[in-house]
């Protein structure tokens, strides 16, 4: 077999799987016509590249899907620690054993997840992790004197040789193991403990980094820079579908369990939106960004909140209700970094805002100039609902049952009658929550939904007045 450098590889594969037309990078979704096309054009290019991009941006997954454009398996010499190819040795083992034993030479084979080496760099990575080192217990057992290239023990990068070579948070590496990559990488050679070791690598390397370090700190050394053929920046979801998709494929909904769980459109959007919503938040810190990580773990944290319920109630299914993603602000509050103004006001009040918010958006969605006003009055003429995260669906449904006009107005969700009780409890707390996040009803952990204070009343509500009941109703 002759001899073909990694990244020739690579790119012949790519153009066989974009003439077959198959899907590159199958599962990294709402990349397709932005971030897909570069690394397609780097890997063309036989570049040497990097994704640039806040954290929870798929940065390293599609780097470890590289490995799909390599060859199943590829031979080399057997023993070999930097997988030499036998008809291209690099290493003066190889050279040696192949000159000696010539067709006899043991071959082995490699598979493409062998070729792939990772490494997350920090400050504390030293020349010997990246490059290697001399083992003078190799040489003592060999017999060999110290200064032989066959006393070395080789480090990271030549143990990725014909392979991906991958590193993680690339500014935190130390200037000096910079100095030490970009050469290896450009010219091949490398001063072990002061003894020239020439190592011409065949390799595919690409990065990761966050935007601030890789700029405006100047974290990243101008030559290693300038050798890093293409600058890739990868981005969070553009639209809510994207990120309702990316979450629903990534959060671990199909589990195993007694009841049945069934997660409404609407709690899914109300969910993804809190991720839109934070990455535009002053009070959030934008450096840091808000990772996808942060939808996914709220679904979660929302399908076991009511999970529990359903198991509590001995109920067959379970339905998630807004109730729920107010359960789940530990899976918001340890996912935002905040601004100073965030920290005066506090994680969880921040959180709770960005719920309301992400409600009210998504209520708009269904409920855009659908008349609502009876369920208003009725709050308004002292009716409350006691928010009880415990209570069972057919009991919450019979609450729920006694507020005016509220029920028939979940057929907009596409919920009706015929519906099972978890199903419809979820809808109409839904408009509940979507009255309150427009101030038309208030709502406290304490008080449950009431009636809202000092709220000025739409013309078209006003009217009519004087026909109200001369009676209050408390529903508890």
């Amino acid at each position: 077999m002759a001899h073909r450098p990694v990244k020739s590889e690579l790119r012949d594969n790519l153009i066989c799987k974009l003439q077959r037309g198959e899907t590159l990078f199958p599962g990294v979704l709402g990349f397709e016509d932005t971030v897909v096309p570069q690394v397609v054009n780097a890997i063309l290019s036989r570049h040497n590249f990097i994704l640039l991009g806040l954290r929870g941006q798929a940065k390293t997954r599609l780097i470890r899907m590289l490995t799909t454009l390599l060859d199943e398996s590829t031979p080399y010499i057997e023993g070999c620690e930097i997988h030499d190819h036998p008809y291209h040795p690099i290493c003066r083992r190889c050279r040696d054993l192949l000159a000696d034993s010539g067709d006899e030479t043991p071959i082995a084979w490699l598979g493409r997840d062998q070729r792939y080496v990772e490494k997350l760099a920090t400050p504390d990575v030293t020349i010997a992790d990246m490059i290697g080192d001399i083992d003078p217990i190799k040489a003592a057992r060999r017999g060999h004197d110290i200064s032989s290239e066959l006393t070395v023990h080789y480090g990271l990068l030549p143990r990725a040789n014909r392979g991906i070579f991958a590193i993680n948070e690339l500014p935190d590496l130390a200037g000096k193991i910079q100095v030490g990559l970009f050469n290896i990488m450009q010219e091949g050679d490398v001063q072990i403990k002061g003894y020239p070791v020439r190592l011409p690598l065949d390799l595919a390397l690409v990065f990761t980094a966050n935007p601030e370090d890789y700029t405006a700190r100047g974290k990243i050394i101008t030559p290693l820079k300038d050798r890093i053929g293409s600058e890739i920046r990868t981005h969070y979801p553009a639209t809510l579908e994207q990120g309702i998709a990316i979450t629903e494929q990534e959060a671990w909904l199909d589990r195993p369990s007694p009841v049945e769980v069934r997660v409404p459109a609407y709690i899914k959007e109300v969910v993804e939106q809190l991720a839109f919503l934070a990455r535009e938040d002053k009070r959030i810190d934008k450096r840091s960004g808000v990772s996808q990580r942060l939808p996914i773990s709220v679904l979660e944290d929302v399908v076991s909140n009511a999970e529990r319920r359903a198991l509590k109630a001995r109920e067959l299914m379970a339905v998630p209700r807004i109730l729920d993603v107010y359960s789940a602000l530990p899976a918001i509050t340890g996912k935002l970094e905040l601004e100073y103004e965030g920290e005066l006001k506090g994680g969880d009040a921040v959180a709770r805002e960005i719920v309301r918010t992400a409600v009210g958006k998504v209520y708009d969605q269904y409920f855009e100039g659908v008349n609502v006003s009876q369920i208003v009055q009725w709050f308004d003429l002292g009716g409350s609902l006691k928010l009880d995260d415990s209570l069972d669906a057919a009991a919450m449904v019979k609450q729920l049952n006694g507020i005016q006009g509220l029920m028939e107005k979940t057929k907009a969700l596409g919920v009706s009658g015929n519906d099972p009780d978890a199903v419809r409890a979820s809808a109409a707390e839904f408009i509940l929550d979507g009255l309150h996040a427009h101030r038309r009803i208030s709502r406290s952990e304490q008080r449950g939904y009431t009636a809202e204070e000092n709220r000025r009343e739409p013309r078209e509500e006003s009217k009519g007045k004087g026909e109200r009941p001369n009676f209050r109703r408390q529903f508890n």
